[in-house]
Parts: C-alpha cells; structure tokens; sequence
C-alpha cells in the first residue's frame, strides 16, 4: 500500500483518498505488510466518512479479509466502532451482501459473537434484524451467540436469539444457555428457557453437570424453584448409577434453603448414592451442623439418623470420627439414634476416636465428643480402653517433638554455655592483684587470705562447673532421651524445696534452675541473667580488694 494512502486511511483524508483513487483506482485494493485494505485501516480508526467514500469508490472492498479472517465489518467491530460497524452493515444489506454479514474470523466468530461479547446490544439487535441465520452460528470454543447473551445478562439479546427457533444454544465445556442462566441466577432467562426448551435442564456439560445441580451446588434457590414448577421430575434425576442425588449436593455444600425448596416440590426426593452414602453422612463429613439439624428436624429424613453407608458406619461413626462437637451433640439429643452401632470392623462409635486424623487426642473437641458420648452411654465398656489409648497416643506424639524441641532450644543454648565456661576458666588464671614473690609464699596470690577474694573463687568455679552442666545436659537432650528430661525436671523442683538451708547448695540449685530456664525458655533471657550475676560479682570483688 502507498504510504500517502495508509496514512490518509488512518486520518481520515477523504479527499487524499480520492485524489490517488481518480489517478489509481487499483490502488485501493493494496495491502499492509500485515494485510489489511485502507477500509479495514480506517475501520479501525472510526472514521465513517473515509468508510463511505472507499465503498462508493469500490463496493468489494467490504467483502476484503485481512489474514485474521476479518472483513472490515468484523474490524469495525471488534475495535468497539459500534456506530461505524452498523453503517457498514447498511451498506452490506443495501448491496445484499449476505455473505459478507455472516462471515465468521479464525476463531469461528461472526459479527454477532464479537457484538454481543463486547456490550454493543443495539448493534447485535441490529445484526439479527439483518441476518437471522448469524444466531447459528458456534465458533470453536463450542459458544453460540446466545450462550454468551445469557453469560452476559443482556435481556433483549437474549429473548430476541430465543424466539428464533434454529438459534443455536450451546456454550464452552458443554455447557448451555440454561448452564449460564444458572450461574448468574437469573430466573426470568430460566422461566423463559423453561417455557421454550425444557430439553436443556436434563442436558449434561462435560463435566456431567446439569443445571439443576448447578443450581443445587452454588444455592441459586429462586432459579430452582422456576425450574422445579415446570418440571418436578427434575428433582429426582441421577444422570449417572454412580451419580449422587440432589439432596446430597445440597448437603455437601449446607444449603439448607435449596434442600427444603427440593422436598416442598419432591417430598421423597432421593437421599441416598449407591454406596449407601445419605445426605446425612454428607452433611456430617462436610461439617455443616445446621442442615444436619434440618435433616434431623425434617419427618421424612428421620429414618436417616441410623442408616449405615457400605461400610457400616452411620452418621453418628463419622461425626465422631472427626471431632464435631456440635454435630454429635444434635445426633445424640434425636430420639432415634442408636448410639450402640458397631461398624462392618466391629468398632463401635466411641472407638471411631481413635482413627480420628483430623483431630489429635486430649484436645477441646476430642473431650467434648468423649464426654458427649459417656453421658449417653455410661456403660460404654470400651471407655477407659480409649482413654487409655490416648494417653499412649499422645505421650508417644510428644516423644516425636522432642527432636525439633531440643534442636530449637539447645544450639544456641551450648553455644553459650560453652563462651560462659570458657569466660570463668580463663577468669581462674588472670587473678586480681597478681602473684606474690615473697620468699615462703612464691606463686601464690596475693589476695588468697581476703575473704572477698575467696568468694570471688568459690563463684567463679560454679559458674563454670554450671555452664559445663548445661552443656552436658544440651549433649543428652540431643539423644531425645524423654526420660531423662522429665527426671531432670522432677529433681530440680524438689531440690527447690529441700536445700533452703545450705547457702552453697542453695546456690548450686539456683544455677542448674537457670540451666532449666536456659534449655525451656531461651538463651537470650539466660544470657541477661548471666550478665547481671557476673557484674554483681565483679563489683563485690572490687569493693572487698578496695
């Protein structure tokens, strides 16, 4: 294409346009690199005026396709020039250009499809005016024009596409229109597709989804019920054997409003899988307390409350199995539960406790449930064989965090411990005051016969034998030894009470008791006492030499 005209096509230059046509009128029908004609340039850019003078001048150039697959109409509107795109298809229907109308781009989508997807609804009302047959139309994403109206909310588009009775009305991943109306709960568009094509509630998306279990799964109540009023059976459907029922859904995800509007239309609705799995066990596994209350409150599910699933286990097995406090207090206030089931294993419902994954023994829930179910039955001889077992349980749990425990405490632990024995070793050797020279005292300290001196002595050698025990003690807890850390404990808290009158165990006591903070509560905390110890002892030292 000259650049004179791709540049009057993107301006808008009219008389640019006719000044090389006059000369050229070949040269209207040049290409981009990208191959695009000056009309598909300037429908892009909006500009009408050019748009008329180029069809004036040659009428094929609307029947152009760019390699994109789009003509100048599909540009136009694609590119959001509503107002341009509707005089391009006046012209197309003036010059009976049909074909021009429904041509379809790459991805198989007609004028109508980009339309309706970019919210020009007048341009589409205008477009099924003019070709009614573009409602036909599916592009490769399996969407037909009215699958999109419908996903899109656009009521007048939509209605229009629906009284045509070849429109096509199917969506992406099999879905259909009625998939879409469901998932905005829209229940006019439902009453409406109801009313016309009632084949398309028991239609499946490749999912095996239909749109009632839509409906049903994401609690869309007033769609449902439009659904329910034209065609009851709908309630009842299970489109496959292994298919679950629509109170089951309903159950899975706790909307209570869905499964009562489901029995006011299909009093005996079904509510149990082939593997004997009711709404009931449903409810329980997926913790909704409120419907199973409903389901308890409801006289035709009553019978549920001690139906077993293909593994024996009721409703009651499986609330207890996971700890819902709440859930087996409602099971057990309802008249008709039997407590006493014991599951295909021979396990009765106190033991299911024990094969709880969720929820570790001794914890709020687990004592509410066990407490829960020995006021209910308090001849329950598996009882103290449970309690037992959770003890075990739990004492072997925590056996299995002492690795991280004493790692987290430990290293940062010995490694101060280690600098403290090091700092108080050393401390022995650089003495206060020197050695004396006297004959018949040679080597010895001068301050040796000072009483603070002394004392100075005596602490400095407990610091360091205590900051080699703790090192020691971090050694052993690294060999997970359970044992000796609760012995450990045990004699620390005696000796707290029993050597209150020797003043040197009493001090030896006070270090191995902050030995035990150390290791329990962190080296920072031990550190700061450490430090304020030793400048105590420093100053008192000084004072005593002075």
């Amino acid at each position: 294409m000259d650049e004179v005209l791709l540049q009057a096509a993107v301006a808008g230059d009219s008389a640019t346009m006719k000044n090389i046509a006059s000369q050229d009128p070949g040269a209207l029908f040049a290409i981009t690199p990208d191959g695009n004609t000056c009309l598909h340039i300037s429908s892009v850019h909006g500009h009408e005026e050019f748009c008329k003078d180029v069809v004036a001048q040659n009428p094929y150039l609307l029947a152009a396709v760019n390699p994109g697959g789009e003509t100048p109409l599909l540009s136009a509107v694609t590119s959001g020039r509503a107002s341009l795109a509707s005089a391009l298809l006046r012209w197309c229907c003036d010059l009976q250009l049909s074909a021009v109308i429904v041509k379809e781009d790459n991805d198989g989508c007609n004028a109508l499809h980009h339309a309706i997807r970019s919210g020009h609804t007048d341009l589409a009302l205008e477009l099924i005016a003019a070709e009614p047959s573009l409602s036909q139309s599916v592009n490769k994403y399996s969407e037909s024009p009215m699958f999109i109206a419908a996903l899109r909310d656009f009521a007048d588009v939509f209605e229009r596409l629906l009284e045509i009775p070849e429109s096509a009305d199917v969506g992406i991943f099999g879905n259909n229109a009625l998939h879409a109306a469901v998932r905005n709960g829209n229940a006019d568009f439902t009453e409406k597709i109801m009313m016309r094509r009632p084949h398309l509630a028991r239609e499946t998306a490749k999912d095996g989804s239909t749109p009632m279990q839509l409906a049903v799964l994401w609690g869309k109540t007033d769609v449902l019920r439009v659904m329910l009023q034209h065609d009851r059976s709908l309630g009842y459907v299970v489109t496959t054997p292994r298919d679950s029922p629509m109170l089951l859904y309903a159950a899975h995800r706790g909307h209570v409003g869905v499964a009562r509007e489901l029995l006011s239309f299909c009093p005996d609705s079904p509510y149990r899988d082939i593997t004997g799995w009711t709404c009931l066990h449903m409810a329980v596994d997926s913790n909704h307390p409120e419907f199973v209350e409903f389901i308890l409150e409801t006289p035709q599910l009553r019978r549920l409350v001690n139906m077993r699933d293909k593994n024996g286990k009721t409703a009651l097995h499986y609330a207890v199995g996971t700890c819902r406090p709440r859930i087996v207090a409602a099971l057990l206030l309802h008249q008709d539960t039997d407590f006493t089931i014991m599951d295909s294993g021979g396990w009765p419902v106190i033991l299911q406790l024990l094969n709880n994954s969720n929820e570790p023994p001794k914890t709020l829930n687990w004592n509410e449930v066990f407490m829960l179910l020995l006021k209910a039955d308090r001849t329950a001889a598996a009882s103290p064989y449970v309690h037992e077992l959770a003890k075990k349980s739990l004492t072997n749990e925590s056996r299995k965090d002492v690795r991280s425990l004493t790692q987290t405490y430990t290293s940062n632990t010995s490694l101060v411990a280690i600098l403290i024995a090091t700092i108080t070793f050393a401390a022995a050797f650089t003495l206060p005051g020197g050695y004396s020279s006297d004959a018949g005292s040679q080597g010895l300290p001068i301050m040796s016969k000072k009483f603070a001196f002394q004392a100075f002595l005596v602490f400095d050698t407990l610091a360091m034998c205590s900051s080699l025990a703790v090192a020691f003690i971090c050694i052993v807890l690294r060999w997970e030894d359970y044992e000796f850390l609760l012995y450990y404990r045990s004699f620390i808290l005696r000796s707290s009470c029993g050597l209150r009158t020797w003043q040197p165990l009493r001090h030896l006591q006070l270090v191995y008791t902050q030995s035990w903070h150390l290791i329990y509560y962190g080296w920072q905390l031990e550190f700061a006492l450490w430090q304020f110890y030793c400048l105590f002892l420093l100053r008192y030292s000084v004072n005593g030499l002075s």
